[in-house]
């Protein structure tokens, strides 16, 4: 359970009603003071009160988000806007190694995958959290002898769609889960990657000054000069190879050997002209008379980082050299590896040696003879298509709670021995501390009764260095239960005194009880203020966002920041599908927050990210079921409406701004209708 950086406070006072200190969960908070109140608003909540250990959370650089640094002092929201594998599991890094999952850091990138067009492709991201519980083990066979331990809430990407690993057809615990009918989709386990022994570092040597190096002994008259000199344009293959020469005690000289151009990156060289270190590196570079699998695995490392290339799925290691050509195809034959000798260039007689076998076969390459050159590695863009043998041969309990380990990304997925596996978004967040997303996200909600403190401190600490802070983006800071904890007040107090940066973005109206000290803190500070108003219908209000206040509140709210001299932004979000996103809709909310004297208003469709994409779905299918067809074409790729549908909902947006006076600056205020930005985490926000 993720519940490690949370301790239980002290119980100071009597709540109207305590209930005891472990909270009827799967896997409790040890401790945690549990309260729950007769208020009418909060009829059926819990509220786990804790005290964290920290409060100003970093966003990974990566991330698509447009800030560094946030702050959210609940989890859960009371406003009720309608999974985990084995820590040995390896992990596809972005440098294209692997890394086993509970060796894993924030901020680390590692490749997901995101639907483009007609295919699912392979893209960098980056891990956003990581955590461990202990659960019921399963283990799935595949077909290639690849084998997962994981949970069984753990999703994994099949032929039919995300699949649990169990489930059942009817009932409670009715969910898609998987059978040994289905297919996972991917490349199949990684190789194991080579040690790094003698036998690996020669070969690796052989590789790299066969292909690459110059190496000579010249006689003149007056003497002899020897001469070793290896250039690349690749630091990496050329620090190996600096380390492993010296490890033979072979010491080289580095320099610059070509400055960058227009055309070229720049070129550095390692050199020395010692006859001793000559002689070394010709024994070291002799052709072995019965090469073990190291020296293979080295060999092959070493000339495709001095002679290979793989781009656009073609994986070619190119020289004119007969005899070289000829070992690489027999060490690539050793391992199971097919290829193709290509004809000689007519220009200059150089052939290739061409991998074939499609993606399945250059990650296996790549795993099991680890080249430098993380550059040539990269399979960014390459498509799911491979047709490995992954079909689900056996699904069995292991009988044996085991620690268990899982991360969030930028996608949504990570890529786990080979197979695309789904990691758990705000209400997806929830599922880490073993919350569910669906009703424990409304009902359960978990107060950091300690913020106010945790913000001064850790303003005051030395490494602070005073960055932009974004609150509301995860879930909403001016929820209701804001009302009864006051936590915002003590955290802009602690942001003013410190002339700290921040913003708030958030859709409670009780931000105005704070109004006196946003003042305070504009003075000193940048101040930034947004609502979230997806529409302003009534009935659609009541139907989708119960707990939250009505939008016309929202914009009196709008006009009263507004009024107090701040410039306020509202992200019309969310719109909604066949709900919201009518002409008559759009024009009626553009015309309402202009009304409302905001400076600015950005379109934000609807965003169903995993946790979310369930729980609005059902509520869909019981509320408006002949829309269910329509959602499961937009959303049939992932989280997000197709790019066609957002840019139509943008410019239609865009009309209703510039007849609504939006698009022009008054009173020296940027009035005008920004770009649509990237997804951001605010969307949180809107209706899940």
């Amino acid at each position: 359970m993720r519940w490690d950086n949370l301790t239980a406070p002290p119980v100071e006072g009597v709540p109207e009603r305590a209930a005891p200190a472990t909270p009827p969960l799967p896997l409790a908070l040890p401790g945690a003071t549990v309260r729950t109140f007769d208020t009418p608003g909060f009829a059926g909540m819990t509220f786990y009160e804790v005290q964290a250990k920290s409060i100003i959370n970093r966003v990974p650089g990566a991330s698509r988000v447009p800030f560094e640094w946030t702050i959210n002092p609940y989890r859960g929201c009371s406003h009720a806007c309608v999974y985990c594998v084995g820590g040995d599991t390896p992990v596809l890094m972005a440098d294209g190694r692997t890394k086993q999952i509970r060796d894993l850091e924030i901020g680390d990138r590692i490749y997901g995958t995101e639907r483009r067009g007609a295919y699912r492709r392979y893209v960098v991201t980056t891990v956003l959290a990581k955590w461990s519980t202990v659960k019921p083990a399963y283990r799935v066979t595949l077909a290639d002898g690849t084998t997962l331990v994981a949970s069984g809430d753990h999703r994994f990407l099949s032929d039919r769609g995300w699949k649990y690993v169990t489930g059942a057809m009817q009932g409670p615990g009715q969910r898609p889960y998987l059978t040994t009918n289905n297919r996972l989709i991917g490349t199949g386990r990684f190789a194991d990657g080579p040690k790094d022994s003698p036998d690996y570092r020669r070969g690796y040597l052989c590789g790299m000054v066969r292909g690459d190096a110059n190496l000579a002994s010249y006689h003149y008259a007056t003497g002899s000069v020897h001469r070793f000199r290896l250039a690349l344009a690749d630091d990496e293959a050329l620090f190996r190879s600096e380390r492993y020469l010296a490890d033979a005690g072979i010491e080289t000289t580095r320099f610059a050997f070509a400055p960058a151009t227009t055309r070229r990156r720049a070129i550095s060289a390692i050199r020395t002209s010692r006859l001793a270190h000559i002689e070394a590196i010709t024994d070291l570079i002799r052709w072995p008379s019965e090469p073990s699998d190291d020296w293979r695995r080295g060999f092959l490392a070493g000339i495709f980082d001095a002679e290979g290339s793989c781009s656009r799925g073609v994986f070619r290691i190119s020289n004119g050299d007969e005899e070289i050509l000829d070992q690489v195809r027999r060490c690539l034959a050793h391992f199971g590896f097919r290829s193709v000798l290509e004809d000689p260039r007519p220009s200059n007689g150089v052939r290739n040696v061409r991998l074939t076998g499609g993606l399945a076969e250059r990650l296996r390459f790549f795993h099991l003879t680890d080249p430098a050159i993380t550059r040539k590695r990269s399979i960014e863009g390459a498509a799911l298509k491979c047709q490995a043998q992954l079909r689900v041969t056996a699904i069995e309990p292991s009988g044996l709670e085991l620690p268990l380990w899982d991360i969030t990304t930028g996608t949504g997925d990570f890529i786990a021995d080979g197979v695309v596996s789904h990691n758990c978004f705000a209400r997806n967040t929830h599922t880490y501390l073993d919350l569910d997303a669906g009703a424990d996200f409304d009902r359960k909600v978990i107060v950091k009764v300690n913020a106010g403190d945790l913000v001064r401190r850790e303003l005051a600490a030395p490494r602070w260095r005073g960055a932009h802070i974004a609150m509301g983006t995860n879930v909403d800071c001016y929820q209701r239960a804001e009302g009864r904890y006051q936590l915002m007040p003590q955290i802009i107090g602690a942001l003013r005194d410190f002339a700290n940066p921040f913003s708030i973005l958030t859709k409670g109206t009780l931000i105005l009880r704070d109004l006196p000290l946003l003042r305070q803190a504009a003075e000193v500070t940048r101040v930034g203020v947004s609502y979230s108003v997806g529409f302003v219908d009534e009935r659609l209000w009541r139907a989708v966002e119960p707990g939250t206040p009505s939008p016309r509140r929202r914009l009196d709210a709008v006009r009263a920041l507004t009024d107090a001299g701040f410039p306020v932004g509202v992200l019309m979000a969310p719109i909604l599908p066949g709900l919201s996103d009518s002409d008559e809709s759009i024009d009626a909310t553009v015309a309402a927050i202009a009304a409302a004297g905001a400076t600015s208003v950005t379109p934000i469709p609807l965003h169903l990210r995993p946790g979310a994409r369930e729980w609005y779905a059902h509520w869909l299918a019981r509320e408006f079921p002949h829309l269910v067809p329509r959602y499961r074409e937009l959303y049939r790729a992932g989280s997000y409406a197709p790019q066609a549908y957002q840019r139509e909902l943008t410019a239609r947006v865009r009309i209703a701004a510039r007849r609504h006076g939006l698009h022009r600056a008054e009173s020296g205020e940027n009035r005008s209708l920004p770009e649509p930005p990237p997804p951001p985490a605010a969307e949180q926000l809107t209706l899940l």
